[in-house]
């Protein structure tokens, strides 16, 4: 049977309420030298605190809610990592949902309702949404959000968010879009084709206003842009959709500048670099790819992938902040450095290989 509390105070002499006051985590502590007589008996008696009563004494479960969308994305690992270093030096425990396998109607909308729901049932001290918000918002996640942030949760969202009361930690993606293809067009590089995600994603939309504002900047304007998911798979489907009504030839020499692949996140482009390969095109010689994140596992892939280098671990690290430090602002914000690696543009040495 496991040793409950009453048998750990009476091994150290003290009163029920003196006990729980030490091990459940009160703000009223004892004296010191009653403080360690109490955690002494818990050692020797191996007395395991309950989760309940500790919440119940600090009006906190050391909990906090993290919703991203595919776990298997390095961009999310890496927000994630970031959030657990900051969540653990506050003594709080992170729990992960993910929406790329939908709710119950199959969509990523009522996967994260579902995993917002679980949240605020289990008291979590505050809920971190790193998936990139909708145009419009669920309501009925506005809603109970907006009840759970009155009722003294934190909520922190990445990028703008219409929930009532939610802090945001600010994402450059315009700004990162922008300087990308200013890099590029200062290379050398003038005929593009977007990648553009979905567009009912904040992010992906503003990945490619970004793109399209430089371009037009400079007299320019996209072959085309293609949507598609923000994945590898959708990376894929893009290109293979507009690839062979260019008819590019692998090895053809051309007078034209060339093609640049413009993808909304990094895992798009590598599914574009793979679709270019099924075709007999080579990167950068017969099309080139830009990516947008540098998520970690790029270094693992060659030709090095061109990009716009956003901190995610950092980004997990101040969204942490924004949901657990007492009197943290209301927003923060993040911006990143261009990468230009050999599938585009010209290298540098003080960037490649970043």
């Amino acid at each position: 049977m496991p040793v409950n509390l009453t048998e750990v105070a009476r091994h150290a002499g003290v009163s029920l309420a003196t006990a729980s006051r030490v091990l459940n985590g009160s703000a009223r502590s004892p004296a010191p030298d009653i403080t360690e007589r109490v955690k002494a008996a818990a050692e020797e008696l191996g007395y395991v605190a309950n989760a309940q009563a500790q919440a119940l004494a600090r009006s906190t479960t050391g909990l906090v809610g993290l919703v991203v969308h595919d776990i298997a994305d390095p961009y999310f690992s890496a927000i994630a990592h970031g959030v657990q270093e900051v969540a653990l030096q506050s003594r709080h425990q992170v729990l992960l949902a993910g929406t790329d396998l939908g709710g119950e109607d199959g969509t990523p909308r009522s996967a994260e309702l579902a995993a917002v729901t679980a949240f605020i049932s289990y008291r979590t001290d505050a809920i971190i949404l790193a998936t990139s918000r909708f145009l419009e918002e669920d309501p009925v996640l506005a809603k109970n959000l907006g009840r759970y942030i009155q009722n003294g949760g934190k909520v922190v969202t990445l990028g703008d968010t219409s929930i009532p009361g939610a802090k945001v930690l600010t994402v450059g993606n315009f700004e990162g879009a922008r300087d990308l293809v200013d890099a590029l067009v200062t290379s050398g590089l003038s005929r593009f084709v977007i990648l553009s995600g979905p567009h009912e994603r904040n992010t992906a939309r503003s990945r490619v206003e970004g793109f399209t504002s430089a371009l037009e900047r400079r007299g320019l304007e996209p072959l085309a842009v293609v949507g598609g998911e923000f994945s590898s798979q959708g990376g894929f489907d893009a290109t293979l959709e507009f690839i062979d009504t260019l008819g590019i030839i692998a090895g053809a020499r051309s007078t034209e500048s060339p093609l640049c692949i413009l993808a909304a996140n990094d895992v798009m482009a590598l599914g574009a670099i793979t679709a270019l390969r099924s075709r007999g095109l080579r990167v950068p010689d017969d099309v080139q790819v830009a990516g947008f994140d540098d998520i970690p596992t790029l270094r693992d892939y060659s030709p090095g992938l061109s990009t716009y280098q956003l901190p995610l671990q950092e980004m997990g690290r101040l969204a942490a902040g924004l949901a657990l430090a007492p009197e943290s602002a209301l927003e923060s914000r993040v911006t990143g450095a261009v990468v230009l690696r050999e599938s585009a543009g010209t290298p540098t040495s003080a960037l490649d290989g970043a």
